[in-house]
């Protein structure tokens, strides 16, 4: 499926791919042979493009670009190897993780291979500020990964330690690939702290319209389970919106089935989350995010790139339609 957001840099985009194929090279038959599972699994890969959109929408004439793209979705990549062996999943853009095809170990390693190879394409680049951005946004990353896992099966998390998790572990990379673009292009101050903020905004609309879907998507929409995260004791908006809401008999089924796990629970779960109004709710506030998104491309000098921003966050908050 191509998507209209990416026209204005499809020549960029495709280099991006073949810079992702021709990095994947290793002298360990096992690790090219997970690596091109990986790489023909696809994705949106919205992450390399934003640093795309966002260094053309600065005046970038480089190329460098293209490499600091494929390190976004490198360093991506390797965070999806680790979070599928800790969620223990076994589909991932529809098709069988690399945890449940090879197992745990070589799923750990491979996501370290891809970590070390894109710190060194980022060297090759040689942007220390460029540098400093993406290993500060690793390791909030890291930690935003740990904060998850304490809050796994307690029905006690609350929104805004939630928002807090989310800003980390998904948001946190969005921001990095915007702030990125726009440091590598030379970006004044404000529309370097204006791309920065766009893509943090758009990293949260985008994590909370995933947690939305997992209520009402399909397998097919969303490439994994649905019911992952009630399986998994992830409490998410909906989850916590649904007790803030609900009566004592519904608050109660919802902390039951946050400690217990299992999608034996997700029918009547999803019944639930439509009638305490939750998903509406955080339709609501990805639509906040949405709004501060665009808010933020007031102070990007008007091209057809800024253009393809505006139309990607509608497609990010709308995707469920």
């Amino acid at each position: 499926m191509t998507y209209p957001f990416l026209s204005v840099v499809k020549q960029d985009f495709q280099a991006v791919d073949d810079l992702i194929r021709a990095n994947l090279n290793s002298e360990v038959p096992m690790v090219e042979e997970i690596a091109a599972y990986l790489v023909e699994a696809g994705g949106k890969r919205l992450r390399p493009l934003l640093v795309l959109l966002c260094a053309k929408a600065c005046g970038y004439h480089g190329s460098d670009h293209v490499k600091l793209a494929a390190v976004i979705e490198f360093l991506h990549t390797a965070m999806l190897l680790h979070d599928d062996v800790v969620d223990e999943s076994d589909l991932r853009r529809g098709r069988e993780t690399v945890n449940a095809a090879w197992g745990n170990a070589p799923s750990v390693l491979v996501g370290d291979f891809l970590h070390s190879r894109a710190f060194e394409m980022m060297v090759d680049i040689g942007n220390i500020r460029v540098m400093e951005i993406l290993s500060k946004a690793t390791n909030v990353i890291a930690e935003g990964e740990v904060q998850q896992l304490s809050f796994i099966r307690n029905p006690a998390t609350t929104e805004v330690e939630y928002m807090e998790i989310i800003s980390r572990k998904t948001a946190m990379l969005f921001q990095a690939a915007a702030h990125a673009g726009a440091v590598l292009a030379g970006a004044n101050e404000k529309t370097e702290h204006a791309l920065r903020d766009y893509g943090l905004h758009l990293g949260i609309a985008f994590q909370m319209v995933d947690d939305q879907l997992d209520y009402l998507g399909t397998p097919e929409e969303l490439g994994k389970n649905i019911g992952d995260d009630l399986a998994e004791g992830k409490v998410t908006l909906p989850l916590i919106v649904a007790m803030r809401n609900g009566q004592p008999d519904q608050k109660a089924f919802v902390e039951d089935a946050i400690r217990s796990g299992g999608v034996e629970n997700l029918p009547e779960m999803i019944r639930l989350v439509k009638a305490t109004d939750a998903l509406k709710y955080t339709s609501e506030q990805a639509n906040t995010e949405r709004c501060q998104a665009m808010a933020c491309l007031n102070n990007v000098a008007d091209s057809e790139f800024k253009d393809s921003m505006s139309t990607l966050v509608n497609f990010v908050v709308d995707r469920h339609h």
